[in-house]
């Protein structure tokens, strides 16, 4: 089947359109169909409203109409030419003609993750212009890449966080054959496609929910964006199944590989069956036949949610976002120490090294940026159950001035960094750009023209954020963060990929192809044989040693950060798959100057 059956929305039939909508809190209903004069609908006893339209086809516009004055899309509208104000359009699901029609997926293992913003990944900012730097990305060597959200926004440009319809492909990228296109392109390079789709909140504007289903949000929790969404109340499964079939529709009628599920702790749910663990359910039960993969983004480092069945093969989710390593990495190449790096300033090292061996840094304890305990124990979950990387999407653009870590530190740390991030085994990511250290930043941008008070709010909003960092606490530099709601702050941050061949650029795209060649060789083998432990060491004044085991052999990290030249002999089976510049090796004796790394692998004997 090439499409997804849902119970609400527009579903093609044989003789017309059947159209369905949950409005359980709206006095009345109607439908209005390509403009015509408005349809009155009955609800049943649950709050759906439900018309079979005889005349209706792929391509009509429709609207519903509620309480007699006041038209709006459909919640689970397949795609809105004119944006989330306009009419919805009917759909065919089945009029893509998929090319690659045997495809299963890959192993989590082999996943290197490309993370990329459709509008700001090329000059077009389309699923097309995606298409054609493919080939580039297959040519680099990474096996996933990972949208950030697409679903229909408010404006032509936006993060993607501010989602009010969560099934419409966003217009300004193309429809929805341009975004199955894009995957069934995809597929035939070899390459996975994750989406990140966003279940915690809806956006400020576009969102005519609370009009006619209040209930399904709850001021009972509230979210750093709004009221939250109510998973766990009296009319809790028919917004669970909103998100749920969301998340089968994706997986199923644009055969994404995988889902991560954006901030997962702003999830309030006191249910007997947590809706994250329903959902896992549901969509493991759904896709037996295939590989898929569900990735948490989690800042309360809930271990649980990743937890492994005797077989190996995840109960829920495959992995989480590893903020840990990210910070640690970033304290230790900028010495920046304000916000959540507070908690990493005193023991980088030593944090980093718990984060590579463990999983997470901080698990149980009491983190001073949160002002509460933080984490579960991890040390039992394999490697491969986090994604670590340098840069994503918030870590640069959550910045003031949207910095890339290679405007923030030396070339010679990045790269000793970048090292380290592809040859642990932990699975990496990469955010767009990061291989040929772009030029330029990834700055938070939004689109709000159509109502000057929301995005005056945002624009102060966004200065009001960084008051507390002493680099913009006068006012003359506050006006230098960028106006994210200014067309030139989404410019800005479009990629220049005709500067990746130019010199240094071209350099790093080099260093991060060879790599990833020893990732698929040495790492990926490692990986597939089981995970058996991993350990770390702390050396007096800035060293770490880091021993991973598996199956078929010893993973081992050593890296030096300080001043001092560090000695260290090699077992008489140990052999160096890779070594930063200036390590001298002599025999089975290694000097490590300060600020170097070097990996090694050992067979496994008599395991």
């Amino acid at each position: 089947m090439s499409f997804y059956r849902m119970p609400f929305g527009a579903e093609l039939a044989d003789d017309g359109v059947r159209f369905s909508l949950w409005a359980p809190d709206a006095q009345d209903v109607a439908l209005v169909i390509d403009g015509a004069k408005a349809r009155p609908v009955e609800r049943d006893a649950e709050g759906f409203a439900h018309l079979h339209v005889s005349d209706a086809r792929a391509g009509t516009h429709y609207q519903w109409v509620i309480d007699g004055s006041t038209p709006i899309p459909d919640p689970a509208s397949r795609f809105q030419p004119d944006g989330v104000f306009g009419p919805s359009l009917v759909v065919d699901p089945q009029n893509y003609q998929w090319r690659v029609t045997d495809w299963r997926g890959r192993p989590w293992e082999e996943a290197i993750i490309y993370e990329v913003h459709v509008g700001a990944a090329t000059t077009q900012g389309t699923f097309r212009g995606l298409r054609e730097r493919l080939d580039a990305l297959s040519d680099l060597g990474v096996t996933m890449i990972e949208l950030m959200p697409i679903a229909e926004v408010p404006g032509h440009h936006n993060w993607g966080y501010d989602g009010v319809l969560p099934f419409a492909p966003n217009a300004a990228y193309g429809g929805p054959d341009d975004l199955k296109r894009l995957i069934d392109d995809a597929h035939e390079r070899g390459l996975m496609v994750m989406l990140d789709v966003v279940y915690n909140h809806f956006g400020p504007s576009g969102n005519f929910l609370p009009l006619y289903a209040a209930r399904f949000f709850t001021d009972r929790h509230r979210t750093p964006w709004g009221d939250a969404i109510d998973f766990d109340q009296r009319h809790r499964q028919m917004v669970r199944d909103f998100i749920i079939h969301n998340a089968l529709y994706w997986l199923e009628e644009y055969r994404f590989d995988g889902l991560r599920l954006d901030a997962v702790h702003a999830i309030r749910d006191e249910s007997h069956v947590h809706v994250l663990a329903e959902l896992a359910g549901r969509v493991r039960a759904a896709f037996q036949d295939r590989q898929i993969h569900l990735v948490l983004e989690n800042e309360h480092n809930s271990a649980h949610w990743l937890r492994r069945e005797p077989s190996g093969k995840p109960s829920w989710y495959t992995a989480q976002w590893s903020d840990d390593i990210h910070h640690a990495w970033h304290v230790l190449m900028t010495d920046e120490r304000d916000a959540y790096y507070q908690d990493f300033a005193k023991t980088p090292l030593t944090l980093l090294g718990r984060a590579l061996a463990e999983g997470f840094a901080y698990q149980g304890e009491v983190s001073q940026f949160a002002g509460r305990a933080r984490g579960e124990a991890s040390s039992h979950l394999p490697p491969q159950a986090f994604v670590s990387f340098l840069q994503n999407h918030d870590q640069i653009g959550n910045r003031a001035l949207g910095q890339r870590l290679s405007a923030l530190t030396e070339p010679s740390k990045l790269a000793i960094a970048h090292a380290v991030l592809l040859l642990s085994p932990h699975i990496p990511l990469l955010f767009m750009g990061e291989e040929w250290d772009a030029s330029t930043p990834f700055l938070f941008f939004v689109d709000f023209a159509h109502d000057d008070d929301l995005a005056s709010a945002v624009r102060e909003g966004r200065r009001g954020e960084f008051a507390h960092f002493a680099d913009f606490a006068e006012e003359a530099r506050a006006q230098e963060i960028p106006d994210p709601t200014s067309p030139a702050t989404f410019t800005a941050s479009v990629l220049r990929w005709e500067e990746r061949i130019h010199s240094p650029h071209a350099d790093r795209i080099a260093d991060m192809r060879r790599l990833i060649d020893l990732r698929r060789k040495y790492i990926v083998p490692l990986l597939a044989s089981g995970s058996k432990g991993a350990i770390y060491r702390l050396h007096e004044g800035g060293g770490l040693d880091v021993h991973w085991r598996f199956g078929v052999g010893d993973l081992r990290l050593f890296l030096n950060i300080d001043g001092s030249r560090r000695h260290f002999m090699l077992g008489p089976m140990q052999r160096v798959i890779w070594q930063s510049a200036h390590v001298e090796i002599n025999a089975l004796f290694v000097r490590m100057p300060a600020w170097s790394a070097m990996v090694t692998l050992e067979a496994a004997r008599g395991r």
